[in-house]
């Protein structure tokens, strides 16, 4: 008899969204087929799966350890998340290369199906980093007698579902600071700048409306902007290794002396990119958005307000209102809505306006609608180019604060 010969030897996964790409999260069932075609017979001992998650850590470092002696240290951790085996022809143990006990395979197209559950337990999103990874996958071996093992190996993504809808995700973040330029004896005037957004936690595609006020009172030209950045901690042996991604960025117009300029939610739009990751022992990815105030020859005047990027976007039921310390009119970004906001108090009886004054007052709300839920936004972020990456310090030198000083007045011109 002549033996056959497989032909094609894959996995594939039964999808769970519109995108057609595997995407699922803890306690969700990952199910697929094992897809063999084969020319001819072929006689097979088993057939196994094997499906892993990992989060893995790498990198080295070179070290002197004397005038003519250098050595290079590594730095590696591994978390695992799942490890489940199935078999779906055969035994578990493979004898030799014993006839007994084995499956003929005809010639033709043959499907076979496996299902496992993921854990319940939170698991960290897919991720794939300068410094370490973080991967899902289904592994199948087709054994047959002297032969050796056919393998094949499948990637699937996982996202750990971060809802954006809860109180410290929903509340405003702010920031006010100021710097004193000092030249020699010669003091100039402050820059101050404030600013707010209206909540902590987005998703990918939204707007993030920026409210701010930036005062020149220097003697320079100065230019506000405000950018998101991506940071990936990675951790291994008790040190850490962090690298810092520009996302997204803007810029203002240039500001010269004396002159003061307002953002009144100025939009920033968060591109394709992972969601946060925070519950991972040994890789975490955070993101912030910075508002700026560019000052040629000296350091930058900047805000740091943190953000979360989550998974399960804003519902678009209720209303919030501004909040009354707000020093700007904060409108809200509702998902995928465009509903006006709620209107002010009605006035008195004694204060009763006429219509063409009340028209005057009246305040519309700008909406950034979200193009689409975040898996419409998989397969581009999954796709695009690596990005350019610089090393960050962890530990920047402190005494570059003692540069900012405060003043409550500009001087007068």
């Amino acid at each position: 008899m002549v033996l056959g010969k497989v032909k094609s030897f894959t996995v594939t996964y039964d999808c769970l969204n519109d995108s057609n790409v595997p995407v699922f999260a803890s306690g969700d069932s990952v199910s697929g087929r094992v897809i063999i075609e084969v020319t001819g017979e072929i006689r097979v001992k088993s057939l196994k799966i094997q499906a892993k998650g990992f989060a893995k850590v790498r990198w080295t470092e070179s070290r002197n350890a004397g005038s003519n002696t250098a050595y290079t240290q590594n730095y590696t951790e591994e978390v695992e998340y799942l490890n489940h085996r199935d078999i779906l022809i055969g035994h578990e143990r493979d004898e030799d290369n014993s006839e007994e006990g084995l499956t003929t395979i005809h010639s033709g197209r043959h499907e076979y199906a496996f299902s496992l559950e993921l854990p319940q337990t939170p698991l960290a999103t897919s991720l794939e980093g300068k410094h370490g990874s973080v991967r899902y996958w289904v592994k199948a071996e087709l054994h047959r007698p002297w032969f050796l093992p056919m393998k094949t190996k499948k990637e699937f993504t996982v996202f750990e579902h971060i809802d954006i809808n809860t109180p410290l995700l929903l509340s405003p973040q702010a920031g006010t600071k100021d710097k004193t330029l000092c030249c020699w004896f010669c003091t100039s005037g402050p820059i101050s700048l404030s600013a707010k957004i209206e909540r902590k936690g987005y998703t990918p595609g939204e707007s993030i409306q920026i409210f701010a006020e930036i005062e020149n009172c220097s003697s320079r030209m100065v230019v506000p902007k405000a950018a998101i950045y991506q940071t990936q901690t990675f951790k291994a042996k008790g040190k850490l290794k962090e690298v810092k991604q520009l996302v997204a960025n803007l810029r203002g117009e240039s500001l010269s002396s004396g002159k003061t300029e307002t953002w009144s939610g100025k939009m920033l739009k968060i591109p394709p990119v992972s969601p946060s990751i925070l519950n991972c022992s040994i890789i975490r990815v955070e993101y912030s958005l910075m508002v700026y105030v560019d000052i040629p020859g000296a350091m930058n005047l900047s805000l740091n307000l943190p953000l979360i990027i989550g998974t399960i976007p804003l519902h678009p039921v209720g209303s919030r209102t501004s909040s009354v310390s707000s020093q700007c009119s904060m409108t809200m970004s509702w998902l995928g809505m465009a509903l006006p906001e709620r209107p002010e108090a009605p006035p008195s009886y004694a204060e009763i306006m006429t219509e063409e004054q009340r028209r005057s007052l009246e305040v519309t709300s700008a909406r950034d609608e979200l193009e689409g839920s975040l898996f419409a936004y998989i397969q581009e972020f999954r796709f695009q180019p690596p990005p350019l990456y610089s090393e960050v310090d962890p530990n920047p030198d402190q005494a570059s604060r003692t540069e900012e000083r405060r003043s409550d007045t500009c001087p007068s011109r």
